[in-house]
């Protein structure tokens, strides 16, 4: 029934289902133990894996896949470090060519020092992706124009920024990412931009399906306790989202009852 909170709160993107809605990534930490070990505090069951800057073939040098399993994970392999649509295309086909991936996030960025998506070349590599079979779930602006438009393509998941990446100034816009969801027949995920775990919190409130982030847990003084709280703030941030939260009033409402006071 409407309103309550069932005990299987899952969510599914191109057919396959999970149930933390708290996707990481790979990448930034100190070494591959300590990637482990916050992934593994995280309760992650999706990991990002930047296709350019992470070593899963060479065997002569640390490998990720010993520490994060993939039998374990699901591995998304995405296009960081792309700053045209044809690098990502080709990152994403050599990917699945090594490892057999078929679900991607595809991002293509603009130029430093704000790295926001570079939004013709998303439309072009999604495109292209998509004409080839990948499902695509795609790093966007947080428009709610152009996100429908990537739905409308074929992307299976609409994932628009909350700040630029690695800022840790949390969803700066959420009128915007509240709209996207709204109109949303895909999974809409908050990627980029979160720093704590009040503004993951804050994504979920707003009903996002999911949050992805990397560098608020490994930039962190201890990377292993904040992937624990993000885990945390994640959910709390689903269950208020379900609950309903009261409605705002700038009049003061008395919690306790004004009828039948004893006389003073």
């Amino acid at each position: 029934m409407d309103g309550i909170i069932t005990t299987d709160d899952s969510w599914e993107v191109a057919g396959r289902r999970f149930r933390s809605r708290l996707i990481v990534g790979t990448g930034r930490y100190k070494d591959l133990p300590e990637t482990a070990a916050a992934i593994e505090a995280s309760g992650a069951e999706i990991v990002t894996v930047a296709v350019r800057r992470v070593n899963t073939s060479d065997p002569s040098a640390p490998l990720l896949q010993d520490f994060v399993s993939p039998e374990r994970y699901t591995y998304l392999p995405n296009t960081a470090g792309c700053h045209t649509a044809q690098e990502a295309v080709r990152t994403l086909r050599l990917a699945r060519e090594a490892g057999g991936w078929n679900l991607v996030k595809l991002e293509v960025l603009g130029p430093p020092p704000y790295l926001y998506p570079d939004m013709a070349g998303t439309f072009e590599a999604a495109a292209a992706l998509i004409a080839d079979g990948f499902e695509v779930m795609v790093y966007c602006a947080d428009d709610p124009v152009a996100a429908k438009r990537l739905e409308e393509m074929g992307c299976v998941a609409i994932m628009p920024l909350g700040a630029p990446i690695g800022s840790g100034m949390g969803v700066v816009n959420p009128y915007m990412i509240r709209a996207i969801k709204a109109q949303a027949r895909v999974p809409v995920l908050v990627d980029a931009g979160i720093g704590t775990a009040s503004e993951a919190a804050f994504a979920m409130e707003l009903g996002c399906d999911a949050v992805l982030l990397n560098s608020a847990i490994a930039h962190a003084g201890d990377p292993v306790r904040m992937a624990r709280a993000m885990k945390a703030a994640v959910g709390a941030g689903r269950d208020a989202f379900l609950a309903r939260r009261m409605p705002r009033d700038y009049r003061a409402d008395a919690s306790s009852p004004t009828k039948g006071l004893i006389a003073g």
